[in-house]
């Protein structure tokens, strides 16, 4: 896949796509600019235009996840929920052919981010 940023959550503490966890992605700048948001598919991958190019731009973004909402949301007990919250991560897009695979591994006490291929 060319260009394109995108996303894949895995709930490890589960062994379970991490569907429905809020996603947010804003490119940084002068001002912060939205450029995709929703919830990840039963798949554990946001379906959004972002992940086939559209609209990135060489520079820097923050994708945020919304980890607490999700745990919550998947009846984890409230003492496993709270510890992450929202987990901010920041990136910089330099070569915008080039594809951004970013995928988030995680558990109610901790992650593993990276990009992916």
């Amino acid at each position: 896949m060319a260009g394109g940023i995108s996303i894949h959550g895995v709930d490890v503490a589960r062994g379970v796509p991490a569907s429905g966890l809020l996603v947010g992605v804003e490119r940084l700048g002068p001002a912060r600019l939205a450029v995709a948001a929703g919830r990840l598919g039963a798949n554990g991958l946001l379906d959004h235009p972002i992940a086939r190019g559209e609209g990135v731009e060489a520079g820097a973004y923050e994708v945020q996840f919304h980890i607490a909402e999700y745990l919550r949301a998947s009846g984890y007990p409230a003492e496993q929920v709270g510890f992450l919250d929202v987990l901010p991560f920041r990136f910089v897009v330099t070569k915008v052919d080039e594809h951004y695979h970013l995928p988030l591994k995680f558990t109610p006490w901790g992650i593993m981010l990276f990009r992916g291929s």
